[in-house]
């Protein structure tokens, strides 16, 4: 019987990639091979479809496609049993990992360097889930996989800065409509001196603009004196820092108390990002709200606004 070969949207919805990615996959890391008609049109057999499955899946439980593009079908099911915890005996335990088609199709296009891909996930996003959902599922999970991703050195600094230009022009843009009117409290953002990555402060400010805060970005790397100078000058409500990388810098622990010396007793200082444990004791001496995620993010400014309230003439 002759064998059925299928068309790139075809093999899209069997495999529940998009066609981008297959396309990525295929062209970038040479992940398959399909076979072309006449006319150039890629055709899958099904084998490429099981192979597609098997690196979805694997990216799917966190594998960098760049890392196992290159494996063998056998290689890859190995890793499949692995992350959905296939036992001895055949049988298949909950898996641990759930997918994310979306966001694996925003790293694809970061690795790509591809600027017109990584815009159109985004504006998808922000179509299919709203301001809020594209900040909570979509960018938050995609700032931590970048970080991991660096540090295991699977992306290059280039990479990084790439997406995180990107999304600072999103975010722009997407908080545009959100913006504070002048009685709204002010806000802050900033990373101390030496924390260089920012993509959690610029989920953060993106955030807080959604919530209808006046909010003042002053980028990374800025030392204490120039944040409380900010906060003074627009006579801000509370300062947002993100501390991410590195967690053992001797420095900055004297920053941070350098900065709550410097601010008004009444403006807030809240800390979160990865590295916030190696600076808890620091932070619980000084008094400073700890966010552990960007979802507590937003209930931490709604209760500094509800408590500015109470205490207005």
């Amino acid at each position: 019987m002759k064998s059925v070969d299928f068309p790139i949207q075809v093999a899209a919805r069997l495999t529940g990639l998009s066609p981008y990615v297959i396309r990525i996959w295929e062209q970038r890391y040479r992940a398959v091979e399909p076979s072309r008609t006449p006319t150039k049109r890629r055709l899958f057999s099904q084998a490429d479809l099981e192979r597609l499955s098997l690196l979805r899946d694997a990216t799917h439980a966190g594998h960098s496609i760049g890392r196992v593009a290159r494996l063998t079908d056998e290689d890859l099911r190995a890793l499949t049993r692995a992350a959905t915890g296939v036992n001895g005996h055949g049988v298949q335990r909950a898996a641990t990992v759930g997918g994310n088609p979306l966001l694996e199709e925003c790293l694809t296009a970061i690795r790509a360097l591809d600027t017109r891909a990584f815009e159109e996930r985004l504006k998808h996003a922000h179509t299919t889930l709203g301001a809020q959902g594209v900040l909570q599922r979509l960018l938050a999970p995609l700032s931590q996989k970048l970080g991991e991703l660096w540090r295991e050195g699977a992306i290059t600094a280039a990479h990084e800065h790439f997406a995180t230009g990107m999304m600072r022009a999103f975010l722009t843009n997407l908080s545009k409509p959100f913006g504070g009117s002048q009685t709204s409290p002010g806000l802050i953002v900033a990373t101390p001196v030496g924390q260089l990555h920012e993509l959690g402060a610029l989920l953060v400010a993106g955030l807080a603009a959604n919530l209808g805060w006046q909010v003042t970005y002053l980028g990374a790397s800025l030392p204490a004196a120039e944040i409380a100078g900010a906060a003074r000058q627009k006579q801000a409500r509370a300062v947002a820092l993100s501390l991410v990388y590195p967690e053992d810098d001797p420095a900055l622990e004297g920053e941070l108390r350098t900065l709550r010396d410097l601010l008004p007793a009444e403006v807030a200082l809240l800390v979160g990002g990865r590295a916030l444990p190696a600076y808890r004791v620091t932070l619980e001496f000084l008094g400073a709200v700890q966010i552990e995620d960007l979802a507590n993010v937003g209930a931490a400014l709604d209760r500094l606004r509800a408590a500015s309230r109470k205490v207005s003439p």
